[in-house]
Formats: C-alpha cells, structure tokens, sequence
C-alpha cells in the first residue's frame, strides 16, 4: 500500500498545484503514517454493511488496506500489547497492521474504530 499512495501522490502532483499543497498529501516514504489516505481507502473499500464505510471500490480489497493510525489509535495499541514502536509513523502502521492481521487477515482494519473509540474515551477521562 505505501507503494500505491507514492504512485498516487507523484500522479496527483504531476500538474501544477499551489507549492504548499504537497504537505497536504502524506508520503509513507518519508515516515508518514498517511492516516488520512488509510483512513479514505478505509471508507471506500470497506463494505457498507454497518453504516460507517461506502464500499463503493471493488479492486482494492479489504484484506490490503493498512490501519489509519492516530494518537489514540496507537496509544491504545501498545495499551494493549498490540503495538511496540513509539512513533505513530509508517513503520508503526505496518506493525500494527500486521498484528491485526493474524486476528483478521481479510479485514484488519475492521479494528480500527474500536481502538480509536477506547482511545478517544479513555482521553475524555484524563
């Protein structure tokens, strides 16, 4: 997947744009965890049968999408034992997405919300 949003990044900006838009567009390449990219694909690969994602993309599968990775995301990840890396980086991405995979390996990022929701309510707590 870093591969293709590289491939999509050096496609899109192929054409002029405004300078100060490449920073709007994440590279896995340079560490970037591309959270908003993962969390895009998220919503238009999964199937829309819980009223969260579109499932409107048939030729990428659920099985190949990598886990939108945020503060709370990550921080309830290694919480849990999920994650080791302390950086929200690319790198962090692959690992977690690897550790879901083996609980789902034809859709890892269906963990996604559950972690993010622990994390966002866990910080209302503090």
């Amino acid at each position: 997947m870093a591969g293709a949003i590289a491939r999509f990044k050096q496609r899109f900006f192929a054409i002029d744009h405004v300078p100060r838009s490449r920073k709007h567009v994440a590279d896995p390449a340079k560490g970037s965890n591309a959270k908003r990219i993962n969390m895009y694909l998220r919503w238009m690969v999964r199937a829309n049968d819980r009223g969260v994602d579109l499932g409107l993309w048939k030729r990428i599968t659920p099985a190949d999408l990598m886990v939108p990775l945020d503060v709370h995301t990550g921080r309830v990840a290694r919480e849990l034992g999920l994650l080791e890396r302390k950086q929200d980086d690319w790198k962090a991405v692959e690992e977690l997405t690897a550790v879901l995979r083996e609980f789902a390996p034809l859709d890892p990022v269906k963990y996604d919300l559950a972690l993010f929701g622990i994390g966002v309510n866990e910080g209302r707590k503090r």
